[in-house]
């Protein structure tokens, strides 16, 4: 500013100048000037645009450097909940309450040198958000887990991304899909009980585009196989891989990876995807989460989902199974022992909505164990109504869903646990 001011002044004297010499200066000259000033002036915008930072608030809180040698964008979201759980399926009066920050998580991303070089990094602070509870006890993992995703990404062309670090594996796709961008106030117990979750190791991402819309996307990963934030990792490690079809052409926004049709495609969408891991020596129950097994197993890991979505309606279905190489029933030293769910998974969803950003859902959940876990495991099917009003997309939106549990011996054919629980949640972030 002082350098402006300092030229608008030499420009007064040099025109009071003018005025009192009159035809002292040719035009020629006094062209010359103007243009050498001009310049000045540009030289002073150039120099003061390379010493400020450039914002951004488009998504988070983001700022790069001048030189963009590297930028951060920040974000954050809690997840405040209350549910409701009813004592039997006849009786409607409280049975428990669950009332908590289920989620609270900051993240950080941008790029170091150029955008070829990405990182993104995600703590989470929420008791409920870092496995510290007794169902997630394993000497693998010893202490609470604030970092969910420490990822380092290369991308050496325009169609490839390779990466190292601690991330989701290319799973199921609600595992894919961010616990905040669903339509019901968690992933469905298809997810809970089969999903890989996240792991340490190797990631990479391939897009090839064929004909003017057909989109394939290719994700491998090889990775340690015990599950994020480890001690220790054996002579084994986790293959997994998943190949996504969309034949007519990429969803508006990424909507393939967020649940409900809110950018209310124009045109039909379509995902068709299938997935594998092999965990080569697991330590854990279900691979990279869970109680210590008392002796390595090797998983077998099976995925299928399919996605639509249409002018506000949008239908998902995943199918997941798991098998172990020998026996699921894991007996130790000490005659005690450890059982790996083995069985089948399929949840499906159907939604619709409404221009203005009101959403009706519908979920069906059914995870089966295989015969040789009649005895010790039981068929859990949940139904599930869901109302979502969006204020600001997935970023900060109130819902509201009532859901049915049903547990079955299939041993005695004979229902268990059966009951009812209504959920109000609100998800708030940048």
């Amino acid at each position: 500013m002082k350098n402006i001011f300092t030229l608008l002044l030499i420009s007064v004297l040099f025109t009071n100048q003018l005025v009192s010499q009159e035809t002292s200066m040719s035009n020629d000259s006094l062209l010359k000037y103007l243009t050498d000033l001009k310049k000045e002036v540009q030289d002073l915008k150039k120099s003061k645009s390379k010493s400020s930072p450039h914002y951004s608030y488009k998504s988070g809180l983001g700022f790069a450097t001048p030189d963009s040698s590297y930028s951060l964008n920040i974000r954050f979201r809690i997840q405040n909940r209350f549910l409701m759980n009813t004592k039997d399926e006849e009786h409607i009066e409280t049975g428990s309450w669950e009332a908590r920050v289920r989620r609270c998580r900051l993240s950080f991303t941008g790029h170091i040198i150029n955008p070829k070089w990405n990182y993104y990094l995600q703590l989470s602070f929420s008791r409920g958000d870092m496995d510290w509870s007794d169902v997630d006890a394993s000497t693998q993992n010893t202490s609470p887990n604030v970092v969910r995703d420490a990822m380092i990404f290369y991308k050496p062309i325009k169609n490839l991304q390779l990466a190292l670090g601690q991330g989701k594996l290319p799973g199921n796709r609600q595992r894919v899909i961010s616990s905040g961008a669903q339509q019901f106030y968690d992933r469905s117990i298809v997810n809970v009980n089969f999903t890989p979750d996240r792991d340490f190791g190797f990631f990479a991402n391939y897009t090839a585009h064929v004909g003017k819309t057909f989109t394939v996307l290719t994700k491998l990963a090889v990775t340690s196989g015990e599950g994020r934030n480890s001690v220790s990792s054996n002579t084994g490690l986790a293959y997994t891989g998943r190949i996504e079809l969309l034949p007519l052409g990429q969803f508006t926004d990424g909507g393939d990876y967020y649940e409900g049709d809110l950018a209310r495609e124009p045109k039909p969408k379509i995902s068709i995807a299938g997935g594998y891991q092999l965990n080569d020596l697991a330590v854990r129950t279900a691979g990279q989460l869970g109680k210590d097994l008392l002796a390595t197993r090797s998983f077998n890991l099976y995925m299928a989902d399919f996605l639509f979505k249409y002018k506000g309606i949008a239908l998902s279905s995943e199918y997941i199974r798991r098998d172990t190489e020998g026996s699921p029933i894991v007996l130790g030293t000490d005659l005690k022992s450890r059982t790996i769910l083995t069985g089948d998974g399929i949840n499906t969803q159907l939604s619709y909505c409404f221009k203005n950003m009101f959403e009706i859902a519908l979920r069906h959940s059914l995870v089966s164990p295989h015969n040789d876990l009649l005895t010790k495991m039981r068929e859990n099917e949940q139904y599930g109504l869901g109302v979502t009003k969006y204020l600001n997309k997935h970023k900060v939106k109130v819902q509201g869903n009532v859901f049915y549990n049903r547990e079955r011996d299939l041993s005695k054919q004979e229902n268990h646990n059966s009951y009812f629980f209504a959920v109000f949640q609100i998800e708030l972030g940048i």
